[in-house]
């Protein structure tokens, strides 16, 4: 599974990153759902999804109060 570092979702602008977050929120859904059909391959990556999904949660909230701003130069 992709690395979701917060070092590299930082270069993202906030669009794409409100757009990769639900795209975790689908996976996640997935996961769970092949999870109670017992087809999960490796359970683990429900807790990685989850983590990814929180890391990107707090990097929007972080440029939303002004914390920490996005990579500027990637908006254009």
């Amino acid at each position: 599974m992709k690395e979701y570092r917060a070092a590299k979702l930082r270069e993202m602008p906030p669009e794409e990153l409100e757009t990769f977050l639900g795209t975790l929120r689908e996976e996640l859904f997935n996961l769970r759902f092949r999870n109670s059909l017992k087809q999960v391959d490796n359970p683990v990556k429900i807790r990685e999804v989850r983590r990814a999904m929180a890391r990107v949660q707090t990097l929007l909230h972080e440029h939303r109060t002004g914390i920490r701003k996005l990579d500027a130069s990637a908006v254009k």
